[in-house]
């Protein structure tokens, strides 16, 4: 009874802060509301026993880029009539796309309803390797050059901006 009220709680933040996200006027209310939507999002994978998920949604999207996106947005000038532009044009198309796919998704919450079961979850026991050790071993062992490449990607990215940083005070 508590994991569906915590469940709809979660749910509930996750998609007002995404609505929030893509409807309000200010850049730097958007970012808190997706911070409030990441947060959302946290508390679910938390509730599905995804604890190391659960800790990089904390740490490492709302800690750090969500907190870059605030210094990004806050550095950058934006004059009123940007600001009056950002409110995008094609609200009552978005509005009837989101109608749709809301449409869309509740035909498909009926039809699919008593067609899909859900196992039992397995015992966990002292021999059985957590998830983060399943995930780390998946993830040295079988990506490991996809994984070096996204580091480097990364790399680059970080030089980069601080070249341009660099060239901006000059």
């Amino acid at each position: 009874m508590l994991d569906t009220f915590f469940f709809y709680a979660f749910a509930l933040m996750a998609v007002a802060g995404a609505i929030l996200t893509i409807t309000l006027r200010s850049a730097v209310h958007c970012a808190m509301a997706l911070i409030a939507s990441l947060a959302g999002v946290a508390g679910l994978y938390l509730l599905q026993n995804a604890e190391f998920l659960f800790a990089v949604q904390i740490v490492l999207y709302i800690g750090g880029i969500m907190v870059l996106f605030l210094f990004v947005i806050m550095l950058v000038n934006l004059d009123a009539a940007a600001k009056q532009r950002q409110f995008h044009r094609r609200f009552w198309g978005g509005i009837a796309a989101g109608a749709g796919t809301a449409a869309l998704f509740a035909w498909f919450l009926v039809k699919g309803v008593g067609s899909v079961e859900l196992a039992a979850p397995s015992p966990v026991t002292a021999e059985t390797p957590g998830n983060v050790e399943l995930l780390a071993d998946t993830l040295f062992r079988e990506y490991l050059v996809p994984f070096e490449l996204a580091s480097l990607l990364l790399l680059v990215a970080i030089v980069g901006s601080v070249i341009m940083a660099k060239k901006r005070t000059s």
